[in-house]
C-alpha cells in the first residue's frame, strides 16, 4: 500500500477533494442535516451547522496521515459540496479498504455516487496500491447496493443482523472488488 492519502480526483461532473472548513454550510444544508440521507447510516442527522463544523474540525487534521482517505464531492455545475466518500476502515496488512458514502437527496438517481465510487476505486487500486475495496449497505436500502454493483463491485453475501444503524439492527449486504478483477 502507498500511504498517499486524499488527493484531488476529477471526473466529468465531479471534483473530489479534501474538506475545508468552508464546506461546513454546504455539508449541513445538502446532506448532513437530512434524516432521509442519514436514515441507513450510523450517525444521526446533524441538528445544526455547529455539529457539522465539529466533524470537519476532527477530520481536517487527519489529512496529514497518508492513510486517511476522505473526500468531499463537489458538483462542478454549481461548485457546491453535495456529498462525501471515504475509507471508513483500512487494513494495511491485507491492503484492503471499506468505503462509506452519502449524497444530497437532490442528486439521488443520477449516477453521481456511482461516478464518485468508480473514481475513488480507481485511485485506491491504481495509486494507493490497494488489493481489495469493499462496502456494505443495509438490506432495506437496495439503491446503495445498485451503486456498488454499477461501480464494479460483486455481491459477496449478507451478514444477518450484523449491523446497527439509525433504523436499529440490520442485515449487512457486502460487495467488493479486487484489483486483479476490476476493470474501472
Amino acid at each position: 500500500m502507498n500511504k498517499i492519502g486524499t488527493k484531488e480526483i476529477g471526473t466529468s461532473r465531479l471534483i473530489l477533494r479534501r474538506f475545508t472548513m468552508d464546506d461546513a454550510q454546504d455539508m449541513f444544508d445538502n446532506w448532513a442535516s437530512d434524516p432521509e440521507v442519514t436514515k441507513f447510516l450510523t450517525w444521526p442527522a446533524h441538528p445544526n451547522v455547529d455539529v457539522t463544523r465539529m466533524v470537519l474540525e476532527s477530520w481536517i487534521p487527519q489529512y496529514e496521515d497518508g492513510g486517511f482517505f476522505q473526500w468531499v464531492i463537489v458538483w462542478k455545475e454549481t461548485g457546491k459540496a453535495v456529498g462525501n466518500i471515504s475509507v471508513v476502515k483500512l487494513n494495511e496488512q491485507t491492503d484492503a479498504a471499506e468505503i462509506g458514502y452519502c449524497l444530497s437527496r437532490a442528486l439521488w438517481g443520477r449516477g453521481v455516487m456511482t461516478e464518485a465510487l468508480k473514481a475513488v476505486m480507481a485511485y485506491l487500486f491504481g495509486e494507493a496500491g490497494l488489493n481489495r475495496v469493499a462496502a456494505y449497505h443495509d438490506a432495506r436500502n437496495p439503491a446503495s447496493g445498485r451503486v456498488m454493483e454499477k461501480a464494479g463491485m460483486k455481491l459477496e453475501g449478507i451478514l444477518r443482523q450484523a449491523g446497527k444503524n439509525n433504523q436499529g439492527l440490520c442485515d449487512d449486504v457486502w460487495h467488493a472488488a479486487l484489483r486483479s478483477e476490476w476493470k474501472g
